[in-house]
């Protein structure tokens, strides 16, 4: 068997089913550099999907290998049980960044450990278990962030921590409020919040957890605006607002270095993993110091915030400043979302492109309507990776190509990535 076959059959044997691979016959990918990554059988890739929005600022950045190396050095580990210069480093220029007042970071290892730490504060401060999470969300796979995604798909159990109540969300192209002006639709969703608040939940709710553009629910993005009139209700009731910023921080979004900022407010917490560490297990949760603090009871993290990852995290966090790749994902996303467009328009099986930056979606639909077509999403998923493209796949329904590649990413890699996926489509509208 060849090296991917091979390996195939041994990850089938030890791996759980459950545990979701890509394509017909899965690859391994073993090596990269700036936007583009190399198989186990010698095939090159131009990567449009960055390990699930995790490869930031590129592969083998220089700067960061070296900071990497150096630490691995000194010391991979100490726990913070003791002080750990590179995470106190690293907490002031994120809490600096995240435009809330008085802010103390806590780190852990993945998105999923930061959204419990936020539900956790949230729900201690506030004395309630009762959340609202929004239809269409993903926030992890712990038990507790199960609990509050609203993808059946993703949700392994009905059990649950907390009295979760779903409200209307972003997903405009299939929400009863869909036919409305974006200012009719935010005003619909705002009452149906204001009457979730007030019929299925018992009073004295805890917190609202979403994400401002939902990465897993097919990059469903909201007109700006969306939070703000959210947020207004929220503040009357003095629910927190928990912006889940895992896949939509450090200016993916091109026109903000936050999701949360197109809305114009400020949220009680934001959570990030992902991208900050370029690879590297790196995450948090940023709050107030009288939420952070609020918690009763001594608590450590064995290995969030370690040596290691914030000395990647401190170099990654740096080199995305300096080359100022917010504006890089604004001015690129934007030739890139302008051709996928054109697309659009040219076929029958795309129902909408949408996204902002360099995090963009495109929903497939079977010709003729727009029913969800998700056979057409694997189909142009493998195609696309035959001619020397990895996109990623999402939406409630399976249907969603998701684009979303270093922000690094230069124009002409942006016009080759999107021949690449024209092709793919075309040949699967055939």
């Amino acid at each position: 068997m060849g090296a991917h076959a091979d390996l195939y059959a041994r990850h089938q044997k030890v791996l759980p089913t459950w545990m979701v691979l890509y394509y017909q016959e899965p690859i391994s990918l073993v090596s990269g550099d700036g936007r583009h990554v190399t198989d186990a059988e010698g095939n090159e890739y131009l990567d449009f999907f960055g390990g699930i929005l995790t490869t930031m600022t590129g592969y083998n950045v220089p700067e960061v290998v070296a900071a990497i190396q150096e630490q691995a050095g000194k010391m991979l580990h100490s726990s913070t049980l003791y002080l750990i210069e590179n995470q106190i480093e690293l907490a002031e220029k994120i809490a600096a960044l995240s435009g809330i007042p008085n802010a103390k970071v806590f780190f852990t290892n993945s998105g999923t450990e930061a959204n419990d730490a936020a539900l956790m504060i949230a729900t201690q401060f506030r004395k309630s278990n009762q959340v609202l999470a929004v239809r269409g969300s993903y926030h992890g796979k712990s038990h507790s962030t199960v609990a509050i995604t609203g993808q059946r798909n993703w949700s392994a159990t009905a059990n649950s921590p907390f009295n979760v109540t779903y409200v209307q969300g972003p997903y405009k192209l299939r929400s009863p409020f869909g036919h409305l002006s974006d200012d009719e639709f935010i005003k619909a969703c705002r009452a149906d919040l204001e009457n979730m608040i007030e019929i299925a939940t018992a009073g004295d709710v805890a917190c609202m957890i979403a994400e401002p553009i939902q990465g897993v629910g097919g990059f469903a993005t909201p007109p700006d605006g969306f939070f703000a009139a959210f947020k207004e209700v929220l503040e009357r009731y003095e629910i927190l607002f928990i912006s889940d910023e895992v896949q939509t921080g450090w200016g993916r979004t091109g026109e903000h270095f936050w999701g949360y900022q197109a809305h114009g407010i400020v949220p009680d917490l934001i959570t990030f993993a992902k991208g900050l560490g370029n690879g590297i297990a790196l995450a948090g949760v940023i709050a107030s110091a009288e939420l952070m603090d609020s918690l009763p009871a001594n608590s450590i993290s064995t290995f969030g915030g370690n040596p290691l990852s914030t000395a990647a995290g401190l170099a990654n966090l740096d080199y995305l400043l300096e080359h100022d790749l917010q504006t890089n994902a604004y001015k690129v996303g934007n030739r890139l979302k302008s051709n996928l467009d054109g697309l659009a328009e040219r076929s029958d099986i795309i129902g909408e492109v949408r996204g902002k930056g360099l995090m963009l979606g495109v929903e497939l639909v079977r010709k003729g309507g727009l029913d969800p077509d998700p056979a057409a999403a694997a189909a142009v998923m493998e195609a696309a990776k035959k001619e020397g493209l990895l996109i990623g796949k999402g939406g409630l329904y399976g249907n969603t190509l998701r684009i979303a590649p270093p922000l690094s990413l230069t124009e002409s890699e942006a016009d080759e990535g999107y021949e690449k996926l024209a092709r793919a489509v075309e040949r699967v509208e055939g």
